[in-house]
């Protein structure tokens, strides 16, 4: 297959209405757009990669808007219009300083009908990555049979297959999730899950290893040695404030978080996740990638918005060149 395209990922791109404050006391909402792969899209358009996204919108101002943020973007856009479907919409309260909660409206909603047939004509254009996310997995049967489908077309056809976990206790059970992760893992040349997401790709289940709720450090090698046998080459751990990991057949890589200010954790998995994923592209190694990851990552949690406040790549350096509450003149 020849590259036409940097990356490739696909799922379904939501109108997020963020509340400062609980919902049930009223007052504004600042609209933005939502989306695990929409967010990745974006932080890897904006570090200078050709990026594509595929998904399906209504025929409504809420898939305008979608579709105008993310071109804005330089992000190609392959999309369907539903007629009949609506937009798929969310709200986010900053409920206290410390927690965010997610309210979701997009049970069959026109993003649940992402098929097959899109996902081929997507990856016609020729991928060097294609991302893929356990949420599209969770949205419906049929948009689970195309991330199926696309995971084996891209593995075969030696398209770099990115997968996180990215798992979403409001979509769907853990059991459930676990059916359907754990046999397409093997499709994955890059595994990214969060610290307590490990167990949902564990080819042996969840009671073969000690988890419960944050991996043990055994545990995750554990797994990762068996995603590792079981043909996966990066298996890298997200921890939040606490950095990450990459585990691989020549050893295991770590990095701290960047110490930033933290105002809004949303979105910080997708840009670390476009950092590593830029790294890639770009020919870095492991710990080049976690570091690129690592600065995505502070750029998220300390600017508003799912990717508004991530850098392009002249920015990169920002973070290691200021200190709390600089200037740059």
């Amino acid at each position: 297959m020849s590259s036409g395209v940097d990356l490739l990922t696909f799922g379904e791109s939501m109108v997020s209405l963020r509340s400062a404050g609980p919902l049930s006391a009223g007052g504004s909402l600042a609209m933005h757009v939502a989306g695990a792969e929409s967010n990745v899209a974006v932080g890897v358009a904006r570090l200078g990669h050709s990026v594509s996204w595929a998904g399906v919108i209504g025929a409504d101002p809420h898939g305008e808007y979608i579709l105008r943020q993310l071109r804005s973007e330089g992000i190609h856009v392959r999309h369907r219009v539903d007629a009949v479907r609506s937009t798929g919409v969310m709200f986010l309260e900053q409920r206290t300083a410390d927690l965010t909660r997610a309210f979701y409206y997009r049970t069959g909603s026109a993003g649940s009908t992402l098929s097959r047939d899109d996902v081929d004509l997507a990856l016609n254009a020729g991928p060097r990555i294609l991302h893929l996310t356990g949420i599209t997995a969770a949205l419906s049967a049929e948009a689970r049979a195309a991330f199926g489908y696309a995971a084996e077309r891209a593995a075969a056809e030696g398209v770099l297959v990115s997968l996180d976990v990215n798992y979403r206790s409001r979509l769907w059970t853990r059991d459930e999730a676990r059916a359907v992760l754990a046999p397409l893992a093997r499709h994955a040349d890059i595994l990214i899950a969060s610290d307590d997401e490990l167990d949902l790709v564990a080819a042996a289940g969840p009671g073969a290893h000690p988890f419960g709720g944050a991996t043990s450090d055994d545990a995750e090698a554990t797994v990762a040695h068996e995603l590792l046998d079981r043909g996966v080459s990066e298996v890298v751990v997200k921890r939040g404030a606490h950095g990450a990991g990459v585990h691989t057949a020549t050893g295991r890589f770590e990095t701290a978080a960047v110490a930033v200010t933290s105002i809004d954790t949303v979105g910080a998995g997708d840009a670390f996740t476009a950092g590593y994923l830029s790294a890639v592209l770009d020919g870095g190694d492991v710990p080049a990638r976690l570091e690129r990851g690592a600065v995505m990552g502070a750029f998220a949690v300390s600017t508003a918005g799912d990717w508004e406040g991530l850098p392009g790549r002249d920015e990169l350096d920002m973070l290691a060149a200021t200190q709390s509450g600089a200037t740059v003149r």
